[in-house]
């Protein structure tokens, strides 16, 4: 379900829907059809092909609509009434490949995004709305050089607000900013075209990422990242002005806004796992709500870092110290480097959960460096392109003024992350020799391999050109890797592809030197796992296996075979 209209109880879908399957059809023939013909092949006609983790067609999404259910079954233990679905669009092809949609209070009207195709590869989204009745479809708003995605539908259907972005180019990073577009309706209420679109926040130097509207349309409470936290602000609907409403270092998410006054929000940091709050928009109060789940108890603290990188510009980190770490007992460091890398170490993440290594004793420094998100365009900038120059020189400056404090220990000390994070840790390896240890998770090895072998080559290639890959692959620099090095890749990653991973384990261990064949690095593969690795049984082989790689070559403990792995 995408959504389910306020006031009129109208229900909008999408569901994968085979291209053969007429509107109303039968889809599970044609898929038993196909799948008793032993047939699994696609036949492509453009591009994508895959996306993260799975594989992408024949189906295709198709938005559906449902009106309201009339109630519940009158008789007992007679079934309640179904939702009957209209299809809306038919087949499409992929333009409504990963669509985020609103619906209109009184369900007649729909909003979101549609796929473009464009030549050369490339692909854009247009702003649409689509009549729920009739399934007629309106272009709001086509730019080629602007992205228009996250829209919601004021509360009076009138006004539809969205986060535009302006694509990047090789020597221009992206830009988002809040904006506006007034919905053109005809006398029986159709939306038959619309404004210009009124760009609300493009001084704000941040970036917006979801937006909800409040209860009388005055204003919207917006999410953005800040200085390693994501705060909400308030965003006057008609002058563009920017508030603030949260004072702590949280990251708030899934908002809604209560006629009341109140958001209601679960809100996270890196030393708290979500947890539900409701913050008053008139003041930014933020009141703790009834939670089935205790908050954690932590193995240690949470304090900020700050230093200047070799440009002047101030660098910010989080750091987390295990409890004991003194001047008398320092702790030994792990760099952890964030992924995206347009992106912030600022939400509680069970994935990238820094206390587990915090409770084995070890001091974790979580830095934002150049590419990251909440430090305006310019922090941003400086990074785009030349990912291995500020944005490495910031990370070994957040490292020396980790080291510098008399709770660190600085002779002992690792570095890891994943995806673009594992681009770094492979940068690192290359280019000093300052760790004991490297551990590198679903990493970028070769620059021009990955560009063109990744799920989303048209994104990539907006950045990534011949030379800034030849200037910027870690795989260059494969002659100068002494640190032991852990691998990590799932076969299933299809945005950092496995051939990254097996280039880069081939690459050390034909430089293994030992007459026996033995090398000190490590290759941890999972056939079935994606880009996260996101099973149980893998979260936990993931991490004895990158602690006992940790514990061995950064504390010279020895090396114990993590459970179930031979």
């Amino acid at each position: 379900v995408v959504a389910v209209a306020r006031t009129s109880g109208a229900l909008l879908a999408t569901s994968p829907t085979m291209p053969s399957t007429a509107a109303g059809g039968d889809d599970a023939a044609a898929r038993t059809a196909r799948t008793e013909a032993g047939v699994g092949a696609v036949l492509h006609t453009g591009y994508p092909v895959r996306f993260w983790d799975h594989d992408l067609g024949p189906d295709r999404d198709r938005l559906l609509a449902a009106d309201a259910l009339a109630g519940p079954a009158s008789t007992a233990g007679a079934p309640d009434p179904r939702y009957t679905l209209r299809d809306l669009t038919g087949h499409v092809g992929p333009a409504l490949h990963e669509a985020a949609w609103d619906l209109s209070d009184d369900g007649r009207t729909a909003v979101g995004t549609w796929t473009v195709l464009r030549a050369h590869g490339e692909q854009s989204l247009q702003l649409v709305a689509v009549d729920v009745a009739t399934g007629r479809r309106t272009v709001l708003l086509d730019d080629p050089e602007v992205e228009h995605e996250g829209a919601v539908l004021s509360p009076d259907g009138r006004t539809a607000a969205f986060v535009a972005t302006r694509i990047s180019t090789p020597g221009r990073a992206p830009r988002s900013w809040l904006a506006l577009v007034d919905l053109e309706h005809d006398d029986a209420g159709a939306v038959v075209g619309a404004g210009e679109r009124r760009d609300l926040t493009e001084g704000w130097d941040r970036w917006p990422h979801a937006l909800t509207w409040t209860r009388d349309g005055a204003a919207l409470v917006v999410e953005a990242d800040e200085a390693g936290a994501a705060p909400l602000f308030l965003v006057d609907a008609t002058s563009g002005d920017v508030r603030r409403l949260t004072a702590d270092h949280g990251a708030y998410a899934g908002v809604q806004v209560a006629p009341d006054g109140w958001a209601y929000a679960l809100r996270s940091a890196y030393d708290a796992a979500p947890a539900p709050v409701r913050v008053r928009l008139e003041d930014g109060a933020v009141e703790d709500l009834p939670s089935p789940v205790a908050p954690l108890a932590l193995p240690g603290r949470l304090e900020e870092v700050r230093t200047s990188a070799a440009d002047g510009t101030e660098v910010r980190s989080w750091l987390c110290l295990p409890d004991g770490a003194s001047p008398d007992a320092p702790a030994p460091l792990l760099l952890w480097v964030h992924g995206g890398p347009l992106g912030s170490w600022n939400a509680w993440s069970w994935r990238w959960n820094p206390w587990l290594a915090v409770s084995r004793g070890y001091a974790v420094l979580l830095p934002d460096p150049a590419l990251s998100t909440g430090y305006g365009q310019d922090f941003v900038q400086r990074g785009w392109g030349a990912w291995g120059a500020a944005p490495f020189t910031d990370l070994m400056a957040a490292t020396d003024a980790a080291e510098a404090r008399d709770d660190v220990d600085a002779t002992r000390t690792a570095a890891m992350g994943g995806s673009f994070g594992g681009y770094m840790a492979n940068w690192i390896a290359g280019h000093t020799d300052r760790f004991d240890a490297v551990v590198t998770h679903a990493s970028l090895w070769a620059l021009d391999q990955f560009g063109p072998t990744t799920d989303a080559a048209y994104f990539w290639g907006r950045e990534m050109t011949a030379e800034m890959a030849r200037e910027n692959s870690p795989h260059h620099s494969a002659d100068a890797i002494t640190t032991p090095t852990l691998v990590i890749h799932g076969d299933k990653d299809y945005r950092v592809p496995i051939g990254e991973g097996l280039r880069l384990w081939w690459d050390l261990v034909s430089r293994s030197t030992a007459e026996d064949g033995s090398t000190p690095h490590r290759f941890l593969y999972f056939p079935e796992e994606n880009h996260w690795v996101l099973s149980p049984g893998g979260a936990v082989a993931w991490y004895q296996t990158v602690l006992g790689f940790l514990d061995q070559h950064v504390l010279g403990r020895a090396w114990v075979q993590p459970d179930h792995l031979g």
